[in-house]
């Protein structure tokens, strides 16, 4: 029986996954162009998975050698030498343990030869490397097409920047001198940025050994068309009643198509038996969020840690609400989509998705709640406000507002919105952890906004947090509010004004429109 699959390579007859037949045929034609191609994407994106199936395809036309550098240590690269002999070792081992389609016995037999000749110390001289690889191609029935994977492996070695320049050199050399017909390199790092983790001086930052290559640009994440066609074949399977077309419009509201994320939480919604609805994903989420050991948020807090100034800009953009126009020529952010960890909405830079988005204001909160009085409050507080399973909201809003009165209310301060959009946040984050999880100016069906959902227990909260500029501002956001109700199929949705008006009136009062109700607490 296939199952969803979170590691390693997905195989069709063993996992349920999203054709990617439209992803291989571009690359199959980049291939018979005799292009050198890079895939950078961040982890768990499908890369491995893409190259696997890529040899398939191409092992009729092609002789294909896929490697990896996953399994290489720095032995493998003390020098240009150590590395040329790990070449042809991880080329060995593809046709000794895989049935390689047009590979002649007399090229394996050189292969063999030129490692057993250099194996008491496991170096090739570079020029014999060099003149080897076109005695290859020279050789061979048919065309070579290289893939390295895992190219990260090789980040902080510069001798993986000489073989890089000796192959470059040969590419320019193709039509006089053979080399291979087509070389993919695939990893989270761009060769740009591999340079400068070996010469981070700004004399080599982009001076790069590997400008020959085609940086591949095709979208890898997984659309809503994919996702209902893998879940389809998960109901024919499984007939557990779900509607596919919904069920795949709500895993891709929250994972925007990140493949690892995507499989993630249909993973946990099959094995933990969550229910292939509504509640099914909330549960699944806060699962990835909460209870599981996750790698990729390990990764994710070391990449902060490594790159402040990256951690600076997401930190600025979900707390503080700071814009930013997106240019991937800026460093920073150049970085941040390399590891896919943000992305472009109407040229300004957004969160990759929700979960990622949750989990950076997660982590960001962990920094200051110790020292918050705000969060304190929301500790003492939170036995209070839930009620046979559902969160009582309007108490959970006019208690926030005393606190935030007493603590914040003598302060003549210049207030911004997304502080109190942050002050909100560090109070209920108590309340609801472990139990509920939220989300942040999610994106509907007609890209319109909202400040914070929270789920809790399979019921949604709609907030709507705004700071008070005038009555017709005022109904303008209750307007809003409707809206975001009717696209979420609740009656009751709640509002948070923060009116700092000597004479405002503050307290709490409800609205009805049409057939919603709205409560709004003014502070």
């Amino acid at each position: 029986m296939r199952r969803f699959n979170t590691t390693g390579t997905c195989y069709p007859e063993d996992h349920y996954m999203v054709d990617i037949t439209k992803r291989l045929d571009d690359i199959v034609n980049r291939v018979a162009d005799g292009e050198y191609i890079t895939i950078n994407r961040g982890r768990q994106y499908g890369k491995t998975t893409t190259l696997y199936h890529l040899a398939k395809r191409l092992k009729d036309d092609y002789v294909v050698f896929s490697i990896s550098f996953e399994a290489l240590g720095s032995n493998n690269f003390k020098s240009k030498e150590a590395i040329a002999y790990s070449f042809w070792e991880q080329i060995q081992m593809t046709f000794e343990y895989v049935s390689i389609n047009n590979l002649q016995d007399d090229v394996k037999q050189m292969i063999s030869g030129l490692l057993d000749k250099y194996a008491e110390k496991k170096e090739i001289p570079f020029e014999i490397f060099e003149k080897f690889v076109s005695d290859i191609c020279a050789k061979s029935a048919a065309p070579i097409v290289i893939f390295i994977d895992e190219v990260d492996n090789a980040s902080n070695y510069e001798s993986f920047i000489e073989l890089l320049r000796m192959l470059r050199n040969k590419y320019l050399k193709r039509k006089a001198v053979p080399t291979f017909k087509s070389i993919i390199l695939a990893g989270v790092y761009d060769i740009k940025n591999l340079k400068l983790k070996v010469r981070p001086d700004s004399d080599h930052q982009y001076n790069s050994p590997w400008n020959i290559a085609v940086p591949f640009k095709a979208d890898m994440s997984l659309h809503k068309d994919g996702i209902a066609q893998m879940l389809q074949d998960y109901e024919n399977d499984h007939q557990t009643g779900m509607n596919v077309s919904e069920m795949a419009q709500m895993v891709w509201d929250y994972s925007s198509g990140y493949p690892y994320f995507v499989s993630k939480l249909c993973q946990l919604i099959d094995q933990e038996n969550l229910g292939w609805n509504k509640e099914g994903i909330i549960s699944a989420v806060k699962m990835v969020l909460v209870e599981e050991n996750n790698t990729f948020f390990d990764d994710l807090i070391k990449k902060l840690n490594d790159f402040p100034n990256m951690s600076k800009m997401l930190k600025d953009i979900l707390y503080n609400g700071k814009s930013y126009i997106y240019n991937t020529d800026d460093r920073t952010m150049s970085i941040a989509k390399m590891f896919n960890y943000i992305d472009s909405n109407n040229g300004r830079v957004k969160v990759t998705n929700r979960i990622i988005e949750t989990r950076l204001y997660n982590f960001f909160m962990t920094e200051e709640q110790m020292t918050s009085r705000i969060y304190t409050a929301g500790d003492t507080d939170r036995n209070q406000f839930v009620e046979d399973g559902k969160l009582l909201m309007d108490k959970i809003l006019e208690r926030f507002a005393v606190h935030f009165n007493d603590i914040y209310g003598g302060n003549d301060i210049e207030f911004k919105e997304e502080e109190g959009r942050r002050l909100f946040m560090l109070y209920i984050k108590p309340i609801i952890n472990g139990t509920g999880n939220y989300y942040i100016e999610a994106e509907t069906r007609d890209r319109s906004r909202t400040d914070m959902i929270i789920d809790y227990l399979g019921i949604q909260y709609v907030i709507e947090m705004k700071i008070w500029r005038g009555d017709a501002y005022n109904t303008r956001g209750e307007k809003q509010l409707t809206d975001y109700l009717d696209f979420y199929h609740i009656n009751k949705g709640y509002m948070l004004s923060f009116n700092f008006n000597k004479s405002k009136v503050s307290g709490s009062k409800t609205m009805q429109f049409g057939d919603k109700e709205i409560f709004e607490v003014v502070v």
